[in-house]
């Protein structure tokens, strides 16, 4: 008797549709084709005792078990269920005559329940592609996926229920969930407020020019100055997500298996802050088992290195292509992986091997050559992918109890949610551009060209500070971010100058005179 189920394969954002068929004939051997992994073939051994669990007997005769396509590699646990209900059927043990309609996925304990699986949004979502009436997912995966209209998804708790479900033994009800106001719902939610900060006005000047023009950030201070403290809270004002944002941020977060049980949409940007140890395929992804790195997991959100002068630095010059493209290809002799890693990268670290250059309460015992060995780490290449580079001091512990609180990020949003939307209107028919901060050499020139007063100012800067030829451009995508925050048509000189103190590092003598 030949029998077929169906089921997902995930690779990246890609999701193939997975049939298998399972032919039971007279004999006692047991086949199985279709490039399954170790954990696919191990199945096997979940599903015998589980079917002993529950009462029912593993089928006897010569059993051919085939994943087609046979040619695409297949790994994890999730096709345990589908195997599991083909083989079933195969024998005879229950009558299904709907198992077409249905898409089954789910790694099966050793008594029969349920365990959940990544990649369940992603499956949803290629289930309807494929016109599956329905989904049956563990219940722990069900909210994540329901979220995808037009298709009826099934939380089950064990094998006895999908048995129960599919043989017509038992009723049981779709999950529905009101996807749009529960996104809606969450996005209010803010954690992390910029009214807690007291001080560094200035830095939250540059926190709130780089979120409005989606631009790289690196903040340099000494131990205490509170670059962490703001970096956490950058997400707060950045531009909601919208629904597409989500669902895609949140595909790329369940196929890593990094929700949390029964959470549908993402509705916060992501902010990953991975530590300094962290190696080149944890970065970027990858892997045996290929993964989404962390550049993919801040997809649409930010991704923060603290400490940046502590990675290591061939693990940091892997981040410039993708800083560049926003999106990457991994490719390895078994695998093709794309996945999109459109982030802002906002980075910390200290002026100096002591930590304490500049700052007015502690000696500095580095001399200019330390100094500028220690900021070598952070090559030319990468620091050119930085719009903004600004020095963080300390505020004083007397005055910390007489600064009043800060404005909230409720405040702030609104003022570069406006400037997004300039610049959305500004783009509009240019495809891929959205923010300042993804300008071409040509949009430079057609949008963010200074008035004279500006033009003359920032030659003088370029003359007088030393600043090298990579911060031109820069400096312009930064001022035409300023504007717009100030509602300007035209780049103006003030702009240009606030610009111009936002790229310390380019100061060709940072070292002998100070950030």
């Amino acid at each position: 008797m030949l029998i077929k189920t169906y089921c997902a394969a995930v690779s990246g954002l890609n999701v193939t549709t997975v049939t298998i068929e399972v032919s039971l004939t007279p004999g006692m051997l047991y086949h199985f084709t279709g490039l399954g992994d170790t954990a696919v073939r191990e199945g096997r051994d979940r599903i015998n005792a589980a079917y002993q669990h529950l009462g029912y007997q593993f089928p006897f005769g010569d059993i051919t078990v085939n994943m087609a396509p046979a040619d695409l590699r297949k790994e994890g646990s999730s096709f345990d269920l589908p195997l599991a209900i083909a083989l079933l059927a195969a024998s005879g043990s229950i009558a299904c005559e709907d198992l077409e309609r249905y898409m089954l996925v789910g790694e099966l304990s050793l008594d029969g329940t349920l365990q959940p699986v990544r990649g369940a949004l992603p499956i949803a979502i290629q289930a309807r592609k494929e016109k599956f009436k329905g989904l049956i997912v563990p219940a722990q995966n069900v909210r994540e996926a329901a979220v995808v209209n037009n298709l009826d998804v099934y939380g089950m708790e064990s094998l006895a229920d999908v048995i129960d479900f599919l043989s017509g033994r038992r009723a049981f009800e779709p999950t529905r969930i009101d996807t749009r106001r529960e996104f809606y719902e969450q996005q209010a939610r803010c954690d992390l407020d910029f009214a807690d900060v007291r001080g560094q006005e200035a830095a939250k000047r540059a926190l709130e020019v780089a979120a409005a023009g989606g631009h790289n950030l690196l903040m340099i201070g000494s131990p205490g100055s509170g670059k962490s403290m703001m970096a956490k809270r950058l997400p707060g004002i950045l531009p909601p997500l919208s629904l597409a944002e989500s669902l895609e941020t949140t595909q790329i977060h369940s196929i890593a298996g990094k929700l949390s049980q029964n959470a549908t949409l993402i509705s916060q940007r992501p902010f990953r802050a991975p530590h300094h140890t962290i190696s080149e395929v944890a970065l970027v992804g990858g892997g045996s088992s290929p993964q989404p790195g962390e550049i993919s997991l801040a997809h649409n959100g930010v991704l923060f290195c603290d400490e940046l002068t502590e990675f290591n630095k061939q693990t940091l010059e892997v981040l410039r292509q993708p800083l560049e493209d926003r999106h990457i290809t991994i490719s390895r002799a078994k695998y093709t992986l794309d996945l999109p890693c459109s982030f802002m990268f906002v980075a910390s670290c200290n002026p100096c091997p002591c930590g304490y250059y500049g700052d007015p309460t502690h000696q500095c015992v580095c001399t200019p050559g330390q100094r500028a060995r220690y900021m070598s780490k952070i090559s030319g290449p990468l620091l050119d992918r930085i719009d903004i580079q600004i020095e963080i001091t300390p505020v004083p512990f007397k005055d910390l109890s007489k600064v009043a609180p800060g404005e909230s990020s409720a405040v702030i949003r609104e003022r570069v949610v406006r400037a997004r939307q300039i610049q959305e209107q500004r783009f509009r028919e240019h495809k891929g551009i959205h923010s300042n901060a993804q300008m071409t050499e040509r949009l430079i020139h057609q949008y963010a060209e200074p008035d004279e007063a500006g033009l003359a100012m920032l030659r003088m800067a370029m003359e007088k500070l030393s600043l090298s030829a990579r911060a031109y451009n820069r400096i312009l995508k930064v001022a035409r971010t300023i504007a717009d925050l100030e509602g300007s048509e035209r780049v103006q000189a003030n702009h240009i100058a606030e610009a111009i103190g936002y790229r310390q590092l380019d100061r060709g003598d940072w070292a002998e005179r100070g950030l």
